[in-house]
């Protein structure tokens, strides 16, 4: 069993397998199912919608969507986020929940970040909500591209800026 972010550090869950996938190939990106998704897996470029808890090797939370009560949304495989999200979001299903620890090559580095120290491994506990695939053809992408202009200006018009630009 393993304590999730989500859930008061006395409770734990029991992780469909004991032994994490090593999902890198080199041990930097490991990953521990803790509820199996159904369906399909996003592709590169799905827009993808997640709920998570980031936390250092110790447990302390250092950031939560939860909290925020917004999930993250972001393309995949764009380098919108770290390394080890983009190849570990590209292996799960929605519904999933999993536990993400990625090593330093695989998050911030060795530079680290405002709330993250140099060469720190990160834990994320994720959960897949949803995701649209990339379009493929060129009018499925301009049919994607006013969709998202017409919902960017109502976001704008209400005043909400941050997820007008998002």
């Amino acid at each position: 069993t393993q304590s999730t972010g989500n859930m008061t550090s006395s409770e734990t869950v029991h992780l469909d397998s004991e032994s994490p996938l090593n999902i890198s190939g080199d041990g930097g990106v490991l990953k521990h199912i803790i509820n199996s998704g159904n369906g399909e897996q996003p592709t590169l470029g799905s827009i993808v919608s997640v709920h998570y808890v980031g936390k250092f090797l110790d447990g302390t939370v250092f950031d939560s969507s939860y909290d925020r009560k917004s999930p993250l949304k972001f393309r995949l495989g764009y380098g919108m986020v770290i390394k080890g999200w983009d190849l570990g979001i590209s292996t799960m299903k929605i519904g999933e929940k999993c536990i993400l620890t990625c090593n330093s090559d695989y998050a911030y580095g060795e530079e680290g970040s405002d709330k993250i120290s140099p060469k720190t491994t990160l834990v994320f506990e994720i959960e897949l909500l949803s995701f649209e695939k990339e379009p493929e053809s060129i009018e499925e992408k301009c049919k994607a591209s006013l969709k998202l202009k017409e919902k960017g200006n109502e976001l704008f018009k209400e005043a909400k800026y941050k997820e007008a630009y998002e």
